[in-house]
């Protein structure tokens, strides 16, 4: 097989808000390639990019999935992305391996909040993109009303470069605004325009022209001096446009029916940009930290980034990489510039969904993958041990939703850690911790569908079945005034007795200063050598408070007094009257329960804020700011985590879908008084339970 040169190559991302026809696009596309020769259905499960059991199941795509194809003489990498925004990391990975992203948007739904979130990465990345409105064979579809609603949103940069054609039966096909030609059907067979479009499509056409000659100094004096752009020129233009991001195009399609794809392939080759078209990659000399650039040629150094990793317990783990420059062959050594390791790349291959394609070489700008790396996963940098280069690592969404997970039987047990280690391989958006105050394993995701679609894939591949909770809320305690306290051990038993006697003084301390331990002895009333033991005692009483056995915190303790016997005293009676005197002064010290507060950061469409915002209330949630950005508000708030371990679950209710929200952990503060003794009380219940 043949190298496909870097000009030659179009790596499309397809992104949309869930349920916008991604998939049955990227069906259309292949079929009409020639790469399938029939198209699936995602509600059949016969889709080629929704190929895993748990996507044939719910009927909506949760990998990204790598679909490549050719046409007129180039290869088009298409990538489609989920749209749910619980796999949202996806999304991320996708725009890393990409050159230009394109967003599917619902032709009688118009753009929503999740066209907004991939518009923002994209442009964060400076990714060139455009939008297709899509499953324009709806009724209702209406597409002036649609193109006017992306204009608003994203400015007056959004230009059309197709026009949809309707007659009586409804979409029929497409006129391309630059050429003028008409085509029809799923064949796109070329046919006069009807009539009553002519007038549309050259309003469509001076706006066009005026919008590409801006972006061009020569054009702009031509179009001034009132002579007229060609066609040729017009396209050019535009595709230089498109690749620096001054113009984003607006194509049409109708998946299902096959209408409009093909002039939509031809767009790809024609106006999106190649790998040598946009801006050079940059990367950085791990020796020297000097920013080096990178260009997609054949005898350059080859540097690969990873953007996906599968899992799998029989094909073992594959790894997904772009070549940002040189060239990659098979059974040949690259350094992992991120960990400092050596890896062998054995078989490479060239992925079609769930088909694998062995190669012998990936050239610079294309998509490839490779089995069984032993040390790189997604995000690293592969490269010449020589000259070692890194690229920015993929930046992923902290997880938002949490479960505690236990193993259902003896056999799952053994299998769990291993499991887990492999699922979060594949998946960087998930952690699994083991809480050391709670002692639970915590798995934590994008929401309850991305913790389902992992239950189920660890179900699947390994054999290992879980029960899930919901976390246990690490509460703590600590004291708000001082308090002395004093205790005597004192213990006959016939030969050596027991005695310690300690004299401890327990004050509060600022939030987060953690545990201190002092002493002021004088005269020996302690002798030296016991008072290790007497900070031991002090220090194992810390995991369990005296309200709700808690962890105890921002204490500091102070041994100042005590006595003891010159043969029976021992570090451990000065152990056990150290931990008694502990909590004897911490009860008297005015205990207080202590819980975490989060950070948030929702992002909503600016209908729901008042709704969030009463939500909010009920969570004893303290609002700190809000930031309007066109018609999304992002609400900036704080709340107990105990309130908002499912705020994924509530939120999606409240806003159909359409918000979105970032968590992380704060400080910690007071639990309310009436939230504290209905928490004393379940907490022990709960140690009662347990024992």
């Amino acid at each position: 097989m043949s190298v496909p040169a870097a000009a030659t190559i179009r790596n499309i991302g397809l992104f949309s808000h869930g349920g916008a026809g991604k998939t049955t696009l990227c069906e259309a596309m292949l079929f009409a390639s020639g790469v399938i020769n029939r198209a699936g259905r995602p509600d059949d499960g016969t889709t080629v990019s929704d190929y895993e059991p748990e996507e044939q199941k719910r009927q909506v795509s949760v990998n990204l999935s790598v679909l490549p194809f050719s046409w007129k003489g180039c290869k088009v990498n298409l990538l489609d992305a989920p749209g749910v925004l619980d796999f949202a990391g996806e999304v991320r990975q996708a725009i890393r391996a990409i050159d230009s992203g394109l967003i599917l948007v619902d032709a009688v739904a118009g753009p929503e909040v999740g066209t907004d979130l991939v518009w923002r990465q994209l442009k964060a990345k400076g990714t060139p993109r455009g939008f297709v409105i899509s499953k324009f064979d709806r009724e209702n579809a209406d597409f002036g009303r649609a193109l006017d609603s992306l204009r608003a949103r994203y400015g007056a940069a959004v230009v059309a470069v197709q026009c949809p054609i309707h007659d009586p039966s409804g979409f029929v096909g497409t006129v391309d605004v630059v050429s003028g030609r008409a085509s029809r059907g799923t064949d796109g067979t070329a046919f006069d325009a009807p009539p009553g479009i002519v007038e549309s499509v050259d309003q469509m056409r001076e706006r066009l022209v005026e919008a590409v000659a801006e972006t061009d100094d020569d054009l702009i004096a031509k179009y001034l001096e009132g002579e007229t752009l060609t066609s040729d020129e017009i396209g050019r233009a535009l595709r230089k446009a498109i690749a620096t991001e001054r113009l984003f195009p607006v194509f049409v399609v109708a998946g299902l029916p096959g209408i409009g794809v093909r002039t939509l392939m031809d767009a790809i080759v024609d106006v999106l940009p190649s790998p040598e078209d946009i801006a050079p990659v940059s990367a950085t000399e791990v020796a020297s930290g000097r920013a080096v650039s990178l260009q997609p040629r054949e005898d350059a150094p080859p540097v690969v980034l990873v953007f996906k990793t599968t899992a799998d317990p029989f094909v073992g783990k594959l790894t997904y990489f772009r070549v940002l420059s040189g060239t990659v062959r098979a059974d040949s050594h690259l350094w992992n510039t991120s960990t400092g390791h050596d890896e062998r790349l054995g078989t490479l291959y060239l992925v079609r969904g769930k088909s694998q394609e062995p190669c012998v070489q990936v050239g610079p700008g294309d998509i490839g993958a490779v089995a069984k790396l032993q040390n790189t996963a997604t995000g690293h940098t592969l490269a010449n041990r020589e000259r070692q280069l890194r690229v920015e690592p993929i930046a992923f969404p902290n997880p938002v939703y949490s479960v505690a997970v236990d193993p259902k039987s003896k056999a799952d047990l053994d299998k769990l850690g291993g499991a887990l280690q492999r699922i979060v391989e594949e998946d960087p958006t998930l952690t699994v911790r083991r809480d050391p105050e709670t002692g639970e394993t915590v798995m934590s995701g994008l929401g309850e569908q991305h913790i389902d679609v992992t239950l189920e894939r660890m179900r699947r591949k390994f054999g290992v079945e879980v029960t899930t909770r919901e976390p246990k809320v690490p509460y703590r305690e600590t004291i708000q005034r001082s308090a002395q306290a004093e205790y005597k051990h004192k213990k006959q038993t016939g030969g050596h007795g027991q005695y310690g006697h300690v004299f401890l003084e327990v004050e509060p301390l600022p939030r987060g200063a953690g545990f201190e331990f002092t002493e002021r002895v004088v005269g020996g009333s302690v002798p030296r050598n016991f008072i290790p033991a007497v900070e031991k005692g002090v220090r194992e009483s810390l995991p369990g408070g005296v309200l709700a056995g808690c962890p105890v915190v921002d204490v500091r303790v102070t041994l100042f007094d005590g006595s003891f016997h010159p043969v029976d005293s021992s570090e451990m009676a000065f152990k056990l009257a150290s931990s008694q005197a502990f909590r004897r002064g911490f009860e008297d010290g005015q205990p207080i329960l202590l819980e975490p507060i989060c950070d948030l950061d929702i992002t909503v469409p600016e209908s729901f804020v008042g709704d969030v915002m009463s939500d909010l209330n009920g969570k004893r949630a303290r609002v700190q700011g809000m930031d309007p950005e066109g018609d999304v508000t992002t609400v900036h708030a704080q709340a107990p985590l105990a309130e908002i371990q499912r705020y994924a679950t509530d939120l999606r209710s409240i806003t159909q879908g359409r918000g979105t929200y970032t968590m992380r952990f704060s400080h910690y503060e007071e639990v309310p008084a009436h939230v504290a003794q209905a928490v004393i009380s379940e907490q022990k219940k709960a140690a009662a339970a347990a024992h």
